[in-house]
């Protein structure tokens, strides 16, 4: 096989039309590039050059053979970079599935955690209830910021509660004009996963794991949807309206979830209980 230090020298000259320039170049001799062509020459059993008293030329053998040579030139480089890559060992990571509507809590975490563990990478995904859950289950999340109810078996830490304050209708809706709402007005009521069921209402049959996702259902008419303030302030539909609720308002339960002794094969790491701690702190600020 040829030696891919003969296969350049032989696709420099070729672009160059010199053996100098090329060997310039490569930064070799002159009598160097030319012993490498000849080189590869003998071996192809090809003349791959014209040579004149002015240039040098690819003959047809190697234009036909230079287009290879580039294809085979830029695989090594390739090669050698991903090799190079690959020797330099990967940072450490830890992931975390959080609850949409708690991104800002689920960054703030990350924040302290960055200055826990300035080595150890942390990887936000989005969840809602049954995705955190599944993915707390199959090992593709270290953590979770989830709602209750918390999946049985796992560990809980940094407990907080979030307030719903409004209740999100459709635009189209009569009740979309009114000043203040309460629950029972709500017609069919379409419960986020966590809350508790209110007193004469009527209860869509669809489960809500992310209220931010849900609005989709609220705007198609499937119910009203009662939400936290942090929804009001960042979410701009026209489809959609947000009601203030009267009297106390609703609220869910949030923490950070993961698995425990009695669901993992080993303790918790060190990396996880940072992450608990830096949530607690999280908290705190």
């Amino acid at each position: 096989m040829a030696a891919l230090r003969d296969i350049e020298c032989f696709a420099l000259v070729a672009r160059h039309r010199s053996f100098s320039r090329a060997a310039e170049a490569l930064g070799l001799s002159q009598p160097a590039v030319s012993q490498a062509v000849a080189r590869l020459e003998r071996e192809l059993g090809l003349r791959l050059f014209e040579r004149t008293s002015r240039e040098v030329v690819p003959s047809p053998a190697g234009a036909a053979l230079l287009p290879h040579a580039d294809a085979v030139l830029e695989q090594a480089t390739a090669f050698t970079a991903e090799a190079a890559r690959l020797a330099v060992p990967a940072p450490a990571a830890i992931r975390l599935a959080y609850a949409p509507i708690v991104g800002g809590l689920a960054a703030r975490v990350a924040r302290r955690l960055a200055l826990r563990k300035p080595g150890l990478d942390v990887e936000l995904v989005p969840a809602g209830w049954r995705a955190a859950t599944d993915a707390l289950g199959l090992g593709h999340a270290a953590a979770a910021i989830m709602s209750t109810p918390f999946p049985p078996g796992f560990a809980s830490s940094a407990r907080f509660h979030v307030p719903l304050s409004h209740l999100a209708v459709a635009s189209a809706d009569p009740l979309s004009t009114a000043g203040l709402l309460t629950l029972e007005r709500a017609g069919r009521l379409l419960l986020p996963r966590g809350m508790a069921v209110p007193d004469g209402v009527r209860l869509a049959p669809e489960a809500v794991d992310d209220p931010a996702a849900a609005l989709d259902l609220v705007a198609a008419g499937r119910g009203a949807l009662p939400v936290p303030q942090l929804l009001v302030d960042t979410v701009r539909r026209p489809d959609v309206r947000f009601v203030p609720l009267a009297g106390a308002a609703p609220r869910l339960t949030f923490a950070l979830v993961w698995p425990s002794t009695s669901t993992a094969s080993a303790a918790p790491g060190a990396d996880v209980m940072a992450l608990v701690q830096a949530a607690q702190e999280a908290l705190r600020w």
